[in-house]
């Protein structure tokens, strides 16, 4: 059984941890500090794009090492709130591509729902922008594919903000797997939480603030309702993946980090509605990820909230609030020092780690503003994240199409599979390619 260290042991063995493994880098920031380090540095002009929710908390972040310059968002309301809220200063457009236009903007956060993210990247890649996007980073694996070429092609820095990376728990986690504390990793056991079961939903007039039309983008036409919009646009295939990819696109990414592969099969059972203008992702899921060298990870929609790791020799249990078990122990006589081993190169400037979810995505909004400026690649880069991303949506195929499947990551394709090859993509609707 994983034992519970207390909260003074955990500090004591986390603090110690942290200095002997590197824990004082750009990836663990702290505002003040960031602030001060960059008091030689011109600061940069910053476009937010997709202001409520998280899209908010990331610019907010990003206004520590740059000026919020321009703000775009569809509902009125949420753009003129947004720019009260910054000062008054910004420019505020509904269409981001207007944003993008503005020549005092030279890196942009996307805040957007997921059917947006790649998208908007692209294009602000191709305006000379450098990104920061929320998480996942695509809606499709070819969306992946599309943002990887791009993002090559024009030399932008794009971070995702898959903030697990930059939180020491999760990357200490990842660093002790890797560096054997477990012995020869065997399995990986998640859990993301159960995606809500609603509708049918009324359907009506969308509100005069909000441009319906430019909010659904990519996605098919649909009439408006409530529930498809805003926070809940989640648990809607046409814009989401449901807690797969919501939580997915952060546990999955850490655990895959570790595991340092791709999944070559994937088993799924699950239950999905069929309540018409309703929530359409599945109301239950398990998940089987089989891995080369026999390591199989495991998703579930019940349990502790986490990531489990078991290995010959150890388990490790780690989550927003924990990081737990016999090899985490220890670390006190027996320091995983960044001398031994290393995860992660590009650790830029001298900041004192920080723990907790708005810590760490100042952390890693920290490193992201040290890749722009270095033009290293960030921790939460395009090919990891797109590999993160397939492995979630490779899960969201199989439940959809009710069978199991098999991926050639090589390829990034399924071998013989047409039907399943026919949906590693969806189209666009006319005016809003992602091409």
């Amino acid at each position: 059984m994983i034992s519970t260290p207390n909260r003074r042991n955990f500090l004591a063995v986390t603090a110690a941890t942290a200095a002997s493994a590197g824990f004082h880098s750009g990836t663990f920031a702290a505002t003040a500090d960031a602030e001060k380090a960059r008091s030689k540095v011109e600061r940069r002009g910053i476009g937010s794009i997709g202001m409520r929710y998280q899209g908010t908390v990331i610019a907010e972040k990003a206004s520590a090492y740059g000026d919020i310059v321009a703000i775009a968002d569809v509902d009125r309301h949420v753009r003129e709130q947004s720019r009260a809220g910054f000062g008054s200063t910004p420019k505020i457009y509904e269409d981001y591509q207007d944003l993008l236009a503005n020549p005092k903007v030279d890196v942009v956060t996307i805040g957007s729902p997921d059917h947006w993210h790649v998208k908007m990247a692209v294009d602000a890649c191709r305006a000379g922008k450098d990104v920061y996007v929320e998480k996942p980073i695509s809606l499709t694996i070819d969306e992946g594919k599309l943002i990887r070429k791009v993002a090559a092609e024009t030399g932008r820095i794009v971070q995702v903000g898959s903030w697990q990376r930059s939180d020491q728990r999760f990357r200490l986690a990842v660093e002790m797997v890797r560096g054997g504390r477990i012995g020869d990793l065997q399995r990986v056991d998640i859990v993301l939480g159960k995606n809500p079961a609603g509708g049918p939903f009324e359907v009506r007039r969308p509100p005069s603030n909000l441009n319906w039309e430019l909010w659904q983008g990519p996605a098919n036409a649909n009439p408006y309702m409530e529930e498809r919009c805003h926070y809940t646009f989640r648990y809607w295939y046409e814009y989401a993946g449901g807690l797969v990819t919501d939580w997915g696109a952060h546990h999955l990414d850490i655990a895959q980090w570790a595991i340092n592969a791709d999944p070559i099969k994937i088993h799924s059972s699950g239950t999905m509605p069929s309540t018409p203008n309703g929530y359409n992702v599945p109301i239950d899921y398990q998940l089987t990820y089989q891995y080369p060298g026999g390591i199989e990870m495991t998703v579930a929609d019940e349990g502790r909230n986490g990531i489990l790791f078991t290995g010959s020799k150890g388990r490790i249990f780690v989550n927003r609030g924990t990081l737990e078990g016999k090899p985490v122990e220890d670390l006190k006589s027996d320091p995983l020092t960044r001398e031994n081993f290393a995860l992660y190169e590009h650790d830029n400037l001298n900041r004192p780690e920080q723990v907790g979810k708005l810590n760490a995505i100042i952390n890693h909004m920290g490193n992201f503003f040290d890749s722009v400026e270095s033009r290293k690649p960030p921790v939460s880069d395009v090919e990891s994240q797109h590999r993160s991303a397939t492995t979630c949506h490779l899960g969201n195929l199989s439940l959809r199409l009710g069978r199991d499947l098999t991926w050639d990551p090589e390829t990034e394709s399924f071998p013989d599979d047409d039907e399943a090859n026919a949906m590693l993509s969806r189209p666009n609707r006319k005016g809003y390619e992602v091409i």
